[in-house]
């Protein structure tokens, strides 16, 4: 993933761009709804063929991925709902621009790369889904190679560099693209698996080695579950 320095940075200067707006009508669900938009209106744009353009529209359209988040918290805005949104369109974001880029390549009577394209697709959505599932059950889930901020990232860089025509020996600069997102995004799901069956592997131990609980240890006490979701709404717009 970014560096957290990274992030912090990025999100301080997000934050200072969109301070105008912090007592404006508009809200950061709005912003995370347009985002969607141009994401669609980008993928369309790539389904046609105009690889330059959509990927010039898609690096726009991510930039709302940083200002919702960026205006929801200078205008103290910050709730669950939000973040569940957000990471609703998100999916959707990535859905609609991975069938922009299958639609492309079907066009052009392509057997192997429409099945990269859904090979990174469910790598993508599986990436995004353990972690929130984890995080829903109490584990920690931050590992990862291709969070979604590098999935965009690469995306981009593959359109933009298709579109001019760059070629890596016999394989085209989106076919490389898709090639890291099919492998990466897949890997990243396994090492997250991996981390959270650790966890769990840590704490049967635990409770192995304790001593017999009595009757009055054994009375139902509250559980962590509101920490839990806590935690899993503050980060589901980290996937």
């Amino acid at each position: 993933m970014f560096t957290q320095k990274f992030q912090a940075w990025v999100r301080r200067w997000a934050e200072r761009l969109v301070g105008v707006f912090r007592d404006s009508p508009i809200t950061p669900n709005m912003l995370t709804l347009f985002g969607l938009v141009i994401t669609a209106l980008g993928a369309l744009l790539v389904a046609m063929g105009q690889l330059l353009v959509g990927g010039v529209v898609l690096a726009f359209a991510g930039l709302f991925d940083i200002f919702d988040g960026a205006l929801a918290r200078a205008a103290g805005k910050v709730y669950r709902y939000g973040a569940f949104l957000d990471s609703t369109v998100d999916r959707y974001s990535e859905g609609v621009v991975y069938l922009g880029i299958l639609i492309y390549f079907l066009d052009q009577h392509d057997g192997l790369r429409p099945i990269i394209v859904l090979i990174a697709l469910a790598g993508s959505f599986l990436v995004s889904y353990v972690r929130a599932r984890a995080q829903s059950l109490g584990f920690t889930c931050d590992v990862g190679i291709l969070a979604r901020p590098e999935r965009v990232v690469i995306i981009v860089a593959g359109l933009l560099l298709e579109s001019v025509g760059l070629k890596i020996g016999a394989w085209t600069p989106l076919t490389v693209a898709l090639v890291v997102l099919a492998v990466g995004t897949n890997f990243t799901a396994v090492q997250r698996v991996w981390v959270v069956w650790q966890q769990n592997r840590a704490e049967l131990r635990e409770i192995r080695g304790r001593p017999p609980a009595t009757d009055a240890e054994r009375a139902p006490g509250p559980q962590p579950v509101r920490a839990a979701m806590r935690r899993f709404f503050e980060n589901l717009g980290k996937t």
